[in-house]
């Protein structure tokens, strides 16, 4: 397989490896290193490349960037790392896994992910830099902005909105046409009605 883009990963933690399990099923990109202050060792066949000086020397390589790191009680950190890159002149790309069900009618902005196993429905809005982790289900009309993670197996039903930088846990079920506020978090296996 040739590819035709490369990429760097940020971060080398469990959520890095699930990014780059994505990345290499989809075909699109060739991940060439992993960029993390706090590790120096090989992560699998990828080098991580933990200094940091000189990042218009990493972008002569490539400017296509992925964030592997992972999103729980805050999406500061992620947000913080998006922008910086951003201001530097990296991109982006929607990364989709091809195990993903993903309507024609869905918009997914840059530099988030879709996971193995997600369905997106008709008329679904995903904002930037967002994870939709391994069987989430988010369901016609529903609006996601930027910065948020649906987790593994979430339930979202349909025209449901959920603003920037929310977390919604493991197997959380959604009731349709609800609102979510910003920055919520609303922890694993709950229901949340109203």
């Amino acid at each position: 397989m040739v590819y035709k883009k490369k990429i760097f990963v940020i971060g080398s933690g469990g959520h890095a490896e699930a990014c780059i399990d994505v990345i290499e099923k989809q075909k699109k990109f060739q991940v060439i290193g992993l960029i993390d202050i706090k590790k120096k060792k090989l992560f699998g066949k990828y080098k991580v490349i933990s200094n940091l000086d000189n990042l218009e020397k990493l972008k002569k390589r490539t400017k296509f960037v992925h964030i592997g790191i992972g999103q729980i009680k805050s999406p500061k950190l992620r947000i913080r790392i998006y922008k910086k890159f951003l201001k530097l002149g990296f991109k982006f790309p929607t990364i989709i896994s091809p195990f993903a069900i993903i309507s024609k009618y869905a918009k997914i902005g840059d530099g988030s992910i879709i996971m193995h196993g997600s369905h997106i429905g008709p008329n679904v809005k995903i904002g930037s830099n967002c994870i939709i982790n391994n069987f989430a289900n988010i369901e016609h009309g529903c609006s996601i902005d930027d910065n948020c993670h649906i987790s593994t197996a979430a339930i979202v039903n349909g025209k449901v909105r959920i603003k920037q930088g929310s977390f919604i846990g493991s197997r959380s079920v959604l009731k349709e046409s609800i609102t979510l506020s910003k920055n919520s978090f609303i922890k694993m296996g709950s229901i949340i009605s109203k």
